[in-house]
């Protein structure tokens, strides 16, 4: 009777994988960003649109110091047709190991940054606007990069620990998931002052197991990619949990890793449908795209979590991934996605699915 018990409550833990959802199509422009001779790209972990079409890229490149303490992080700008413009905040204080990049309706650009445990926000002209957060001292005995404790030491407000991506909403706020270690999301008004922050480390609604990529809707719903438990969660502008979900669409058979071996778990960050990145197409009708590591695939889902097509697989040539990182939709048919294994970034159209 005791086994029967336990395989009921594993078979009602696992995730039911709906059935397949159609395959878009869709184009990968070969070679789009020009870089200069001079300048390459490493860990592609950022990708971002302004409103004039230019393409803003946070990578882990122009490496300094020791292999495994190196400062990685390097910020540059693109035109639309992907003729390099400019970096922007060349050998900036807070940079360490690059995370996110994303463009506000002002077009201000806002970085986050793993390393330093710090966001930056930079005004359209590339000059640092705002600061959040507070990097380790180098002089202070000790510093080291952050220990994952169990049970994590309490956050703090104003400060992070491994912070991940930024999203806003209509009054201007500024949602920061953090990240990591906090496992929660801070919310600071227009004027960068802190007023809450909403979530903690766990698995039950509300809580977070790296909170990795986080999004707003029109309606002022925050979406948060909660990796690590294989799930989306939406939050009012207040922390309210309101829902959750998760995309239950099966690994083909077929399907390789980027790197490593195959996942076997169904929970975890190399999980089927667990959510790296996630982005929310501009109206009348948004969608929102999701990605995971394993199988490789971008999801088209209804905000309700429907998924309604998919995309891509796992891989090294054009139109596959590695790893996307984060992706950038200014409309529901174009989208570029940074890829962490493949250090590159590819501008992804799509055909209509209507």
């Amino acid at each position: 009777m005791k086994h029967f018990l336990l395989l009921l409550v594993l078979w009602l833990a696992a995730p039911v994988f709906a059935q397949e959802p159609p395959e878009i199509r869709f184009h990968s422009a070969p070679d789009f960003l020009q870089l200069p001779s001079d300048l390459y790209l490493g860990e592609a972990t950022g990708v971002a649109v302004n409103s004039k079409g230019h393409i803003f890229v946070f990578s882990r490149g122009s490496t300094t110091g020791p292999a495994y303490a190196a400062a990685a992080a390097q910020l540059l700008e693109f035109a639309p047709d992907g003729k390099f413009v400019r970096e922007i905040g060349h050998h900036l204080y807070a940079w360490s190991f690059a995370h996110m990049v994303k463009v506000d309706k002002e077009d201000n650009i806002w970085v986050t940054d793993k390393g330093s445990d710090m966001v930056i926000k930079f005004n359209p002209e590339g000059r640092v606007a705002l600061v959040f957060g507070r990097k380790q001292e180098a002089s202070d005995e000790g510093t080291e990069p952050l220990k994952h404790v169990r049970p994590p030491l309490p956050p703090v407000d104003g400060m992070f620990r491994q912070v991940t991506d930024v999203a806003w909403d209509s009054a201007g706020n500024t949602y920061i998931s953090d990240g990591y270690i906090n496992s929660r999301v801070a919310k600071v008004d227009k004027d960068g002052n802190w007023l809450m922050s909403f979530g903690e480390p766990g698995g039950g609604p509300g809580q977070f197991n790296t909170p990795h990529s986080i999004a707003v809707d029109a309606h002022d719903h925050i979406y948060v990619a909660d990796r690590g438990n294989r799930r989306i969660q939406v939050f009012d502008t207040t922390g309210k949990f309101l829902r959750q979900f998760t995309i239950d669409v099966a690994a083909p058979a077929d399907a390789r890793p980027a790197i490593g071996n195959k996942p076997t778990a169904t929970t975890g960050t190399m999980a089927p449908g667990a959510p790296w990145a996630i982005c929310i197409a501009p109206g009348p009708r948004q969608v929102l795209y999701a990605s995971d590591a394993f199988p490789g695939r971008i999801y088209k889902m209804t905000l309700e979590g429907k998924v309604v097509g998919v995309l891509g697989k796992s891989g090294k040539q054009l139109g596959q991934f590695g790893w996307i990182h984060e992706i950038a939709c200014p409309s529901e048919n174009e989208l570029f996605v940074a890829e962490l294994l493949n250090w590159r970034i590819q501008k992804l159209s799509l055909d209509s699915t209507d």
